[in-house]
């Protein structure tokens, strides 16, 4: 990630995006061990834009499902903390776009200051 951030002139965000994925990933990994995970980094609209997909099905029982996003919310305080921080958004909903199934989560980090990435010399 840091590299990816480093070709595209983006080191001053690597930290705060490397904190955040491995927010992600590390809630992922409680709820889904041993499976599978995704992640996509990209950047656009002045903004890094963080997404993992897990395993972790979407539950159909109300109250399972009430549950379940308590926990991956509660698990998330860190990540919930370090976009409010940025003026930025998170969440979590279910991964309805094949090839990906189970749970979708996502942060959205503005990168302030930086409309478009500046060439260096």
């Amino acid at each position: 990630m840091r590299s990816a951030l480093h070709a595209h002139h983006l080191d001053p965000y690597a930290d705060l995006a490397a904190l955040a994925a491995g927010e992600l990933i590390g809630a992922a990994v409680k709820l889904t061990p041993g499976e599978d995970l995704y992640l996509s980094l990209r950047y656009r609209d002045a903004a890094l834009r963080i997404v993992l997909w897990d395993q972790h099905p979407r539950h159909r029982d109300p109250a399972a499902l009430v549950l379940c996003e308590e926990r991956r919310t509660r698990s998330l305080w860190l990540l919930a903390a370090l976009v409010d921080d940025c003026g930025g958004a998170w969440g979590s909903a279910e991964a309805q776009a094949p090839p990906h199934r189970g749970t979708k989560s996502w942060a959205v980090l503005p990168c302030k200051g930086l409309e478009a990435p500046v060439p260096r010399d």
